[in-house]
This record gives C-alpha cells, sequence and structure tokens, in this order.
C-alpha cells in the first residue's frame, strides 16, 4: 500500500506534457490579444489629441512682386515706381494644433519632433486657454492690419514724408477709472494742457501727482469734449485711466497691400521695405533675392517675432540669399541658419534699408552684422 502512495507521488511531482494542439491554441491567443492592444494603441494614438502646437515653414511671399496679377503693394495719389527686378519675401509660419476646433495626435506630435525644420510646444506657450481658432484668426487678421499701418507709417517717416497722428482709444477698461466717461474710437487730444503723442505722454502726467484728477479732452464724433477722470492705482502700485490707445494716420495717398490668409504683426519691416522700395526709383534690392521678418512700430524699430528658425527655411526654400533678422531674435538664429542664406541683423527700418540699397548695388555684405 504504501508502495502505491509513493508512486502517485512521484507521478504528480513530474511535468506535465502538454499536447501540441493546446500549445498552439495558447500562442493564438495571446498574439490575438496582444494584436488587439495593439490596435487599440493605434486608434488611440491617432484619434485621441495631445495638446502641442507644431510649427512648419510657410509660404514666401514677394512683397514687391504681385499675386494673380495684381502687385502686392500698390500706391495712388502719388508718384510710384513699381520694382522690375529682386525679391523682399515676407516670410510666415504653418500652425497646427493647440485649438479646441485645430488638434494634432501623437503621430503628428512625433513627426513634427523627428522634423529637423518643425518645432514642437505645449499648447499653453501659444495659446490662451480655451481660445478658438476663429478667434486667433480675428487677432491676427486685427494685427496684420496694424502691421500694414504703421509699415506705411514707418516708410513714409524714413522718406521724410509728413502725414497726421492721431491718438485713439482702442477699449476701455470695465469698471476702469474712465468707465462711462471715455469712449472708444475718442480721440485724446489733451491731458492736463499737455498734446497726447503717446501713451508715455499720458503715463508721465499721471506720475506728476499720483492719484490727482486729470483733465483729458477728447474729440468725439467730431466735437471737442472735455472731461476730468481721476486714476485708479493697479497692481504694480502705478495710476492708470483704464484705457489702451492705438495710433491713427492720416496719408496723404492710398498705401494698398493685397494679401489674403496671412495674419500678425511679423511681416512690418518687410512691408515697409516694400513701400519705400515703391515710393523710390530704381530697384532697391539690385535683382537680388532678400527675405526677412520683424515687426514695426511708426518710428521704424524692428521688434522680435515667433517662429523664425521655420521662417529662414521657407525663405531658403524660396531662393531666398539674404534674410534681414531681429537683433532681438538673434538667440532663436543662432544654429539654425539653413545652408547658402546669409543673416544681417538690424533693429531699424533704416538699418534693414541700408543693407538691402548696399547689397543691392553690389557691395561686399560680409561686414555687415550678424548674429553671433
Amino acid at each position: 500500500m504504501l508502495g502505491k502512495v509513493n508512486r502517485v507521488l512521484s507521478q504528480e511531482n513530474q511535468d506535465v506534457a502538454v499536447p501540441p494542439t493546446v500549445a498552439r491554441e495558447r500562442r493564438v491567443s495571446f498574439m490575438m490579444v496582444s494584436g488587439v492592444v495593439a490596435l487599440v494603441l493605434a486608434v488611440a494614438a491617432v484619434s485621441i489629441p495631445v495638446p502641442y502646437v507644431v510649427e512648419s515653414p510657410g509660404p514666401a511671399i514677394n512683397t514687391i512682386g504681385q499675386i494673380n496679377n495684381q502687385p502686392v503693394i500698390a500706391v495712388s495719389g502719388t508718384q510710384s515706381f513699381p520694382a522690375k527686378t529682386g525679391s523682399l519675401d515676407l516670410t510666415t509660419v504653418h500652425m497646427r494644433g493647440g485649438l479646441p476646433d485645430s488638434q494634432i495626435n501623437f503621430f503628428d506630435a512625433m513627426r513634427a519632433w523627428l522634423t529637423p525644420s518643425d518645432s514642437l510646444y505645449p499648447s499653453e506657450l501659444i495659446y490662451a486657454p480655451g481660445i478658438s481658432q476663429q478667434a486667433v484668426n480675428s487677432e491676427n487678421s486685427a494685427a496684420m492690419t496694424s502691421s500694414q499701418e504703421n509699415a506705411t507709417a514707418a516708410a513714409l517717416t524714413a522718406l521724410s514724408i509728413d502725414f497726421k497722428t492721431v491718438v485713439a482709444v482702442a477699449s476701455v477698461v470695465t469698471d476702469g477709472a474712465s468707465s462711462g466717461i471715455i469712449k472708444p474710437d475718442d480721440v485724446v487730444l489733451t491731458i492736463d494742457g499737455q498734446d497726447v503723442t503717446g501713451i508715455s505722454v499720458i503715463q508721465g502726467v499721471l506720475a506728476k501727482e499720483p492719484g490727482a484728477p486729470v483733465s483729458v479732452q477728447l474729440l468725439r464724433d467730431g466735437v471737442n469734449t472735455s472731461v476730468s477722470i481721476t486714476p485708479r492705482k493697479g497692481a504694480d502700485g502705478k495710476f492708470f485711466l483704464g484705457i489702451t490707445l492705438q495710433d491713427r494716420f492720416t496719408f496723404p495717398f492710398d498705401v494698398k497691400i493685397s494679401l489674403s490668409n496671412i495674419g500678425g504683426p511679423s511681416a512690418g519691416m518687410i512691408f515697409a521695405l516694400g513701400i519705400m522700395d515703391t515710393l523710390t526709383e530704381g530697384d532697391l534690392s539690385g535683382g537680388k533675392h532678400f527675405a526677412g521678418t520683424g515687426t514695426i512700430d511708426p518710428q521704424g524699430n524692428v521688434g522680435a517675432i515667433g517662429g523664425i528658425a521655420q521662417k529662414m527655411v521657407g525663405a531658403r526654400q524660396n531662393g531666398a540669399q539674404y534674410f534681414l533678422a531681429p537683433a532681438a531674435n538673434c538667440s532663436d538664429v543662432v544654429g539654425h541658419v539653413p545652408n547658402g542664406l546669409q543673416v544681417i541683423k538690424v533693429a531699424t527700418l533704416k538699418e534693414a534699408y541700408e543693407a538691402v540699397s548696399d547689397i543691392g548695388a553690389g557691395k561686399d555684405s560680409s561686414a555687415l552684422p550678424t548674429c553671433k
């Protein structure tokens, strides 16, 4: 009896062979489950959006050229000299993702991360939470309009052509010091007797006697109006009227810039150069291919922009030999310059104009300032 028990125990401790058919069925089941999991992950990667924005090179457009047989820059009401040769390209960035109605998936993000000419950013660094594509388009359109007006003002200033400027109210802060007193579109003429030529004049008056009431003369619907406003202290301890201002210009002739589906302020400098070229005899570029980017203010100061690495790639792909870059963007330029493109650092419209003029005239460009 004991021997029989020992034989049973011995059998229980031995490995039990699994029939080949069962093993195959297990492998097939495992492969099926793995395939389903992979399929689910693939579908999720395609369908579930990721909170990132992709910046890639956009088109470059010659501002002294034509689109659909129409000049990009047209001047009427005075003599003009449309360019016959050369290019002054504005450069753009194509942006995808980051908005509720414009999103990218995991594969899109990985593709951008692996593409040298693309940049990938968390959406919160680019857009305000919840903002729509329509709102972004509206903001970009308004910025483009303002950029074109500033470019015209800067070009005319550089050419010593007179024009009129007034400072108008763009918006009034709700429940601010000026709420119910000042209205949008009011033209601000004086504050405590001083002519208002910009926000700095208002800030200077408010700083003299912090918190004291000020007298503001306005032009509203063609009628002069005088109001008294008591400034309010902001979080930084300074006093404010609670309004935002914008320059409004009256030019002695019309400058029309025909461009669609492009927004933002970054073409300002190139627009200004194109306007100057159109208003002066000869071809500024000397037949050479320039591109560039940078905001512009009415005084001709060139400001920083975003996406300059992509803009340089787009410029070179379109054939540009020279690229005008804002001095404030030099840290973004270094290490991203495409082969065959010379970058010229500029801080003002005057510097940009002189660089293009010198190169166009055949002068050596190697001594021009660049980003290091």
